[in-house]
């Protein structure tokens, strides 16, 4: 990965910034960035580009280091480190420390009592296991990693233990990224709504598929396509088994007070079984396999009428499935385009006409945004709690 090409050096040094009272009465929220993949580089773009709005607003970000999966840096506005050419960058390798998430953890924090932020743009359950006791510590998170969400239920306990004593937990951009979807629930249950039931399109790849395959391609060429455009995940199967999509339910379930596991989920996969576990190339190869039942299920539906829809459903008991589904071409579902995600909230104010969002939930520079809010949302809190 070329470092110098995230240029994080727009967003300002927390050492003499945190000195000054003047910064102090700005809300100076010192970040830390663990995962400069896509998304953590789409972030820190939006970040730079958005940094003298922000300024101007009374709000100073400062961008205290960066940790990849092995390695990190800190004090990330050392001008050799970000306008070095990167044929000088494998000479400065000293700048490079060995990874360690405690040591980054507390450099972002520091000693001087300032508010202090880090987010985890990783897919790593490792550093999903260090959100408790950062949150304990006073440092807020904000991320778009599944695996705290839907991972241990105790774990995930702990975490709501300890945001509840000192720091905030968000993560929007884990459901549907940018899309408003988890604060649209905790707003309608904070105002004393009754959730009845949650259906949605959770898979932007899935979404893609199901709107493009009508029988003139086979499915496996328009999964090849979508793997060739980046829709996919390096293995398609992580989305062709829908257990992204159940990660984004239990999420949601969790957050309406349903206490799921991944286990709970009733979650049919569209790889056969004989397939799951095959090496990847030797999956691709075989990839035509799934062309027959496909077709089949896409005669079913239009045997009824209707159309094909990857649909994740949860109902007011707190049952949840995961399925390829046959829908009424007159659901709202049937006339989403491209990669749309669109979640509805059937809920005791919302019976006869399900609450809705929609629009595009997938994709790093949409993900990156939901992260944004996020932060945004806790520097405000941290303003009205000032």
């Amino acid at each position: 990965m070329n470092i110098c090409a995230l240029q994080p050096a727009a967003i300002h040094r927390p050492s003499s910034a945190f000195a000054s009272s003047a910064v102090r009465r700005r809300r100076a929220l010192a970040v830390g960035l663990i995962g400069p993949g896509r998304v953590g580089s789409a972030l820190l773009a939006q970040l730079r580009a958005a940094q003298p709005r922000l300024r101007e607003s009374g709000l100073d970000l400062q961008l205290c280091g960066v940790a990849a999966s092995r390695r990190m840096w800190l004090d990330c506005d050392d001008p050799e480190l970000n306008h070095a050419g990167h044929q000088h960058h494998a000479e400065r390798a000293q700048i490079w420390r060995p990874g360690n998430l405690d040591e980054f953890a507390a450099h972002v924090r520091g000693d001087d009592g300032r508010h202090a932020l880090l987010i985890d743009c990783s897919a790593s359950d490792v550093v999903a296991g260090h959100y408790a006791s950062w949150l304990a510590a006073g440092l807020h998170v904000v991320t778009p990693n599944k695996q705290a969400g839907s991972g241990s239920l105790d774990r995930w306990k702990s975490i709501r233990a300890a945001c509840a004593e000192r720091a905030r937990f968000r993560y929007e951009a884990t459901v549907c990224a940018g899309l408003p979807v988890v604060q649209t629930l905790r707003d309608l249950l904070d105002t004393g709504d009754e959730l009845l039931a949650v259906e949605g399109m959770f898979s932007g790849t899935l979404a893609w598929l199901c709107n493009r395959y009508n029988g003139t391609q086979p499915f496996s060429v328009l999964v090849r396509e979508a793997h060739a455009l980046g829709y996919t995940e390096p293995d398609p199967r992580d989305d062709l088994s829908g257990l992204d999509v159940a990660r984004k339910l239990v999420i949601l379930a969790r957050e309406a007070g349903w206490l799921l596991s991944l286990e709970d989920v009733d979650l049919q996969s569209l790889v056969p079984a004989e397939l799951a576990a095959l090496p990847l190339d030797a999956f691709m190869s075989r990839l035509r396999e799934l062309d027959a039942p496909m077709a089949a299920k896409l005669a079913e539906a239009r045997a009824e009428g209707g159309v094909l829809r990857h649909v994740a459903h949860l109902d007011g008991h707190g049952r949840a499935s995961v399925r390829l589904t046959v829908l009424p071409s007159t659901h709202a579902f049937a006339h989403t385009r491209l990669t749309d995600n669109i979640v509805q909230f059937s809920t005791r104010r919302y019976c006869d006409n399900p609450l809705s969002v929609q629009g595009p939930g997938a994709g790093p520079e949409v993900t990156a945004a939901g992260v944004f809010t996020d932060l945004l949302r806790i520097a405000e809190s941290l303003e009205a709690r000032a």
